[in-house]
């Protein structure tokens, strides 16, 4: 039996360490996002995507200068991945205004590690694995019951159809940019410059829809740090965390962990925003807490059975 390397051991568990933290910073901009309820989605999501792409394309300069050749050469996914975190903000609040904190966020996030592994499974000949088929079970049983939680007027129900419907959206953008960004470190580069670059012109990509959408930020200071709250620490210091998870552990596993975030904003939805949750969504919820448990804890090995050596051929040395 193959031993397990102690450093890729750490290396993994200081990967899913910092997926965890983004994974929490990320849970707070539901919440911090309806403290400026005047501000449209677009623009909240283009001011928190917007300025941390561009903060992270700043601290990582040096880096995306000195690999420039590199990017270059990888133009394709770096065009994949900064399309892609340009929808995603937009998706994500959007789903948020419309079907609210707790369900566009379980919708956006819950979504991500299956699409993701579909992706895996796609492009990088990915066995899609029996526990990756109870894991993905148990949690789309868990966001159809919290999805399910609310009962509304028809008139809601459509608003909450259209939320779900763009989480989707936001669940397959943050699905690909994830699979952009590790392949790209996969193929070379290091992990602050294949996130600064996508994310920096993503940002970029963005800048004309904050510009048109971004006047509301200054009516009021409480705007104001609401927009850069949500720029420098979910979306600059978190990615950062998650970048370097993802150079650490599969994209699959790393979107996963972030199944953590929906919880987060339940939380805090529930508890500062006063939303609602009944009996089901907490069943919901709870069915998300075990579908990221089963599909990140490591599995128990099987006992080797007693082999008799002088049964053992060549080939088997």
């Amino acid at each position: 039996m193959t031993a397990v390397d102690p450093n890729t051991a750490r290396q993994q568990l200081v990967g899913a360490c910092l997926c965890m933290f983004a994974a929490i910073a990320w849970g707070t901009t539901g919440t911090a996002a309806t403290f400026a309820p005047d501000v449209s989605p677009l623009a909240i999501g283009a001011a928190a995507m917007g300025i941390g792409g561009l903060l992270q394309a700043f601290i990582a300069r040096r880096g995306i200068v000195a690999h420039r050749v590199g990017l270059r050469g990888q133009k394709a996914l770096l065009v994949i991945g900064a399309l892609s975190v340009a929808v995603y903000p937009l998706a994500f609040y959007a789903s948020m205004r419309l079907a609210g904190v707790t369900i566009g966020t379980v919708i956006s996030i819950g979504s991500a590690p299956l699409i993701s592994a579909l992706i895996e499974n796609r492009f990088d000949a990915r066995r899609l694995t029996s526990r990756w088929g109870v894991g993905a079970g148990i949690g789309l049983t868990g966001m159809l019951l919290l999805s399910m939680s609310e009962g509304a007027s028809p008139t809601a129900e459509s608003r909450i159809l259209l939320g779900a419907l763009l989480g989707l959206v936001a669940g397959g953008t943050y699905a690909l940019y994830s699979w952009t960004s590790q392949r790209m470190m996969h193929r070379g580069l290091p992990s602050r410059v294949a996130m600064g670059a996508t994310f920096g012109l993503g940002g970029l990509l963005l800048l004309p829809v904050l510009l048109l959408t971004g006047a509301p930020f200054a009516d009021s200071s409480g705007n104001l740090l609401v927009g850069l709250y949500m720029a420098v620490v979910p979306m600059f210091l978190g990615y950062i965390a998650f970048g370097g998870g993802l150079a650490r552990v599969p994209s699959s596993t790393a979107t996963t962990i972030t199944l953590f975030e929906p919880v987060v904003a339940a939380m805090l939805a529930i508890y500062i925003v006063g939303e609602s949750l009944p009996a089901r969504g907490w069943l919901g919820v709870g069915m998300i807490i075990v579908c990221l448990a089963w599909m990140t804890a490591p599995m128990p090995r099987r006992k080797p059975r007693a082999i008799d050596v002088s049964t053992v051929s060549l080939r088997s040395r």
